[in-house]
């Protein structure tokens, strides 16, 4: 039987960090994960709890508990991680990989998976928005010029061979998932604009409490934020070969625990059908395990893709044939995070997208 690959998650307190913990704890290609936190990292999150142990199975039995340690290079070198996923902000994500790339580690055969921004964007307009001030531009620059995209729909071609995968947000996902099969035939009269409204769960902003995230401010309520200013943004015009002025993305808080729903405005370029429409999705998505084509006027909704990796997608197509609207759904810590995650480490290595997601 082959060797196991082993793997270490740093950031495993966060929510992505542990729901990537508990899918590489019941992979059948992967030895138990290295769990792992920033030395100076609070353990607000789980220290009345008993932490720093995460159940990896999540039923919470003392033998499928593993401890939380302290990051280090060392350690790392130590236990032979092979793949190093990244659950951690986006300022350390880019201070990390490139300290691993100036300590030759990247080249003596480690990789990565970031599920942190810091690492999506080529374009400098577009990283404006995370305010990096990298200590070693040449070293960055070389990374970024690297770093493989991770959406394995569109990408599946580069992510076996990359050192380095940067795992797309959730709701670049959701949209650029729902766009790419109707820009990549040119039917979309993108000067009229596109629309997105997305909505996602609290889970999406993180697990570091704020005055936002509360549930006092979330219970009972729906509020728009980031409006032409959130930091997916960037990732979809660049995905989707877009301008600035192409697009409107508005995000929303929705108040349950996890889920992204996307709607999307579209003008068509000419007249189109019904069928002509889910053809084209269809045709685009073919052996596509993790997307789902919803029949015509079936729309999908965040109850049918919640605790799974995939995204669905359905569409209305108007009476005129012109005026198209998409709906797009997953859930923002699988298919938004930690199962892509694993979706691209199944990539990486040769094996079935499918393994150890459901």
């Amino acid at each position: 039987m082959a060797a196991k690959l082993k793997t270490a998650v740093l950031g495993a307190t966060g929510y992505s960090g542990m729901e990537l913990a508990r899918l590489l704890g019941r992979h059948p290609r992967t030895d138990a994960p290295l769990l792992l936190r920033r030395n100076a990292e609070r353990e607000t999150d789980g220290a009345a709890a008993g932490l720093p142990h995460i159940s990896v199975n999540g039923n919470h039995r003392a033998d499928d508990n593993l401890p939380v340690q302290p990051f280090s290079w060392s350690a790392l070198e130590q236990r032979g991680v092979e793949l190093l996923f990244l659950a951690t902000p986006h300022a350390v994500s880019r201070d990390l990989v490139t300290e691993a790339m100036t300590r030759g580690m990247m080249t003596r055969g480690l990789r990565i998976v970031d599920l942190s921004g810091a690492w999506r964007l080529k374009q400098e307009q577009h990283r404006a928005v995370y305010g990096f001030k990298d200590a070693n531009a040449k070293t960055a620059a070389e990374v970024t010029d690297c770093a493989v995209y991770g959406l394995p729909e569109l990408n599946a071609d580069q992510i076996p061979s990359a050192a380095l995968v940067a795992n797309p947000g959730c709701y670049a996902t959701s949209i650029i998932l729902a766009l790419a099969p109707l820009l990549s035939v040119g039917i979309v009269d993108c000067e009229r604009g596109i629309i997105s409204d997305s909505k996602s769960g609290v889970s999406g902003a993180g697990k570091e409490p704020t005055a936002r995230t509360h549930f006092v401010s979330v219970a009972d309520n729906f509020s728009a934020y980031s409006v032409f200013g959130h930091r997916h943004t960037g990732e979809i015009l660049e995905q989707l070969a877009l301008n600035s002025s192409q697009l409107i993305f508005t995000p929303h808080l929705l108040p349950i625990p996890r889920g992204i729903l996307s709607t999307i405005y579209v003008h068509l370029k000419r007249e189109m059908t019904v069928d002509e429409i889910q053809a084209c999705f269809r045709d685009f998505y073919k052996g596509k395990r993790w997307v789902r084509i919803f029949p015509a006027s079936s729309l999908p909704e965040i109850q049918f893709s919640v605790h799974t990796n995939y995204c669905d997608l359905g569409f209305c197509l108007a009476g005129d044939g012109r005026r198209l609207v998409l709906v797009s759904c997953l859930d923002n810590l699988l298919k938004g995070a930690a199962g892509q995650a694993v979706q691209n480490m199944n990539l990486m290595y040769g094996w079935d997208e499918a393994e150890g997601l459901q």
